[in-house]
């Protein structure tokens, strides 16, 4: 075991450093890796089950860690998502896959198991795809999230149905132990994950020995996925249980940091598990058969899922996202595929060519979606909007809020509560999406671009407020309203020093420091906390933030005199040592 476990580390260390490189991504790196040293390569590993079981341990683990991160409100809010667009995705999948697989000859008993089987994707080859790109947030991210959250729970019943597809006998069978088995893991977990769990944490926690509590964070995650594995239920939606369960409470960011090294360090060796278990021997026994079934599925999936994210949102690059996220078969199938053999509904030779399409499109998409984002989707999500840019209805509103994220939505509100007309303009269309989708009223559009800010009433507003979070583009907005639309004033939000210097330098009416005045309400509730008297607290943050602004004025001349600057810096923190002790003089 010395040796394999050497041999894995080595393949990881050489494979996924060279694969993020290639910008392939670091899952196509494993499963090269297993590939590599897999049967099927230079058999320096045999027996990839010896560690295939180990390595179910990332799955469970990732699956948790998501878990962790949805608030049981949050899934409650997504529940129409998840049967919406969960079956709207995995049906026609289904179907279309069942039907290619009866028109190559297969019954229908098992061209409905293939079906159901690879309709299925892999969760722990889509999530971390989307993850080390940042994309989960994302439209597309969260669409496919969703899908794949639907198919966790879809495989239970899926697995149950099987073996009713080999004869009408079985049908007569209600399995009330199996039912009964599940029925009491899921009440174990929502109890123990409601009353249990928190004591038990809160006893290791007294303990204060850091590696028992990672010890007891181990334990759960294995603990559930073993009980719902028990119960014949699936482990990793066991484990997602557990962790939306615990999302609440005091001690997520622990867990999170507990578990987080395990998770990525054995989801790599479940992806060589995967690279392992690719049986190119077949493929390269039947080429022709292995290559049309491949591109059967890839491409049957990536339509069914295209159409979908279309509908959803009317975006050719989200669309093609998300369809590209979900084309590989699941590792769930192989699992659906063995029982299917074992109930005499798939022959092994059909269930062997299944199992090997699998592994290659897990391979195959990851480099397909690497290759979209690079010269594909990441072309058509940036493609400027301005020829699709909202029609603008009001257009002599007093105010324009240029950006409707975190700091533009807070103005926004605050203006309807005083019913102040305004228009909201963003040019992320999945900001746009996501902002509707609650009921708020935004506009497609450029802000940058004079035709836009005109089209929303520049001329005659009187404030605009430029609320964006990207620093150059901020500067781009209020040069363009300084150049053509002079009259009105301009609030701009600065992301730090340097970036408000350049702003004063343009002209903006005023602007405010996006961190600034929510580390001075921290500094006074710190202050509050240690019994600092409230007159002296309040003086104290009132002659800080005089002089931090006069210093801010002080120093735009020299913003691009690094050497000054510094010079200049120690010199006010001096002066505000000095002015901190005059006045504690002059009061005492």
């Amino acid at each position: 075991m010395l040796e394999t476990l050497v041999v894995l580390l080595a393949a990881t260390l050489i494979a996924v450093p060279l694969s993020r490189r290639l910008g392939l991504g670091s899952i196509l790196g494993y499963l090269v890796a297993g590939i590599a040293i897999g049967p099927s390569g230079l058999r320096l590993v045999t027996d990839f089950e010896q560690i295939s079981d180990v390595s179910e341990l990332g799955v469970i683990m990732l699956l948790f860690l998501i878990g962790l991160e949805l608030r049981p409100q949050r899934l409650l809010a997504l529940r129409k998502d998840i049967l919406g667009l969960g079956l709207g995705q995995m049906i026609p999948s289904a179907l279309v896959l069942a039907g290619l697989a009866y028109l190559a000859g297969i019954p229908w008993a098992g061209a409905i198991t293939l079906g159901a089987g690879l309709a299925l994707s892999s969760t722990a080859i889509v999530l971390p795809m989307l993850g080390e790109r940042s994309l989960l947030s994302s439209p597309a991210g969260r669409d496919t999230f969703v899908v794949l959250l639907f198919q966790d729970m879809a495989f239970i019943p899926l697995v149950a149905l099987v073996p009713l597809l080999a004869g009408s006998q079985i049908t007569t069978q209600v399995p009330w132990v199996w039912a009964a088995k599940g029925l009491f893991a899921v009440v174990a977990i929502l109890v123990g994950g409601s009353f249990l769990i928190r004591p038990l944490f809160r006893l290791v926690g007294g303990a204060k020995v850091p590696e028992i509590f990672t010890a007891t964070a181990l334990f759960l995650v294995v603990g559930t996925a073993a009980l719902a594995g028990w119960a014949g239920l699936s482990i990793s939606l066991g484990s997602f249980m557990a962790g939306v369960l615990l999302s609440n409470s005091e001690y997520r960011h622990e867990l999170q940091a507990d578990i987080k090294p395990f998770e990525g360090l054995l989801l790599g060796f479940f992806f060589i598990s995967i690279g392992m278990s690719a049986n190119l021997g077949l493929a390269i026994a039947r080429p022709l058969l292995v290559a049309v079934a491949l591109a059967a599925l890839v491409a049957a999936k990536i339509l069914v899922a295209f159409v979908v994210g279309w509908i959803r949102h009317r975006n050719l690059g989200q669309a093609l996202r998300f369809s590209l996220a979900l084309p590989e078969g699941s590792e769930f199938g192989f699992v659906l595929f063995g029982v299917a053999v074992s109930a005499g509904v798939l022959a092994k030779d059909q269930a062997d060519l299944a199992t090997v399409v699998v592994a290659l499109s897990m391979v195959l998409t990851p480099a397909l979606f690497a290759v979209s984002e690079r010269f594909v989707v990441a072309r058509l999500c940036n493609k400027p909007k301005e020829e699709s840019a909202d029609p603008i209805d009001d257009t002599s509103p007093p105010v324009i809020i240029c950006g409707f994220g975190r700091v533009g939505q807070i103005v926004g509100r605050v203006l309807r509560m005083q019913k102040i007309a305004f228009t909201a303009l963003e040019k992320d269309v999945g900001q746009v999406d996501v902002v509707r989708r609650f009921g708020q009223k935004v506009y497609l559009g450029n802000p940058a671009r004079e035709e836009v800010l005109r089209a929303a009433g520049a001329e005659t507003a009187k404030i605009i407020v430029v609320a964006l979070d990207d620093m150059e583009e901020t500067v781009a907005v209020v040069e363009t309203v300084k150049r053509h639309f002079n009259n009105v004033k301009v609030y701009a939000r600065a992301r730090n020093r340097r970036h408000a210097h350049r702003l004063m330098d343009i002209g903006v009416a005023g602007l405010v420091r996006e961190t600034f005045y929510s580390s001075i309400r921290l500094t006074e509730l710190v202050l509050e906390g240690l019994d600092v008297p409230k007159d002296r607290a309040l003086r104290a943050l009132e002659l800080f933030e005089e002089h931090d602004q006069r210093n801010l004025i002080a120093t735009q001349q020299i913003s691009g005199d690094e050497k000054r600057l510094v010079q200049s810096t120690r010199e006010a923190a001096q002066e505000l040592t000095e002015l901190f002790e005059a006045d504690q003089t002059e009061r005492s």
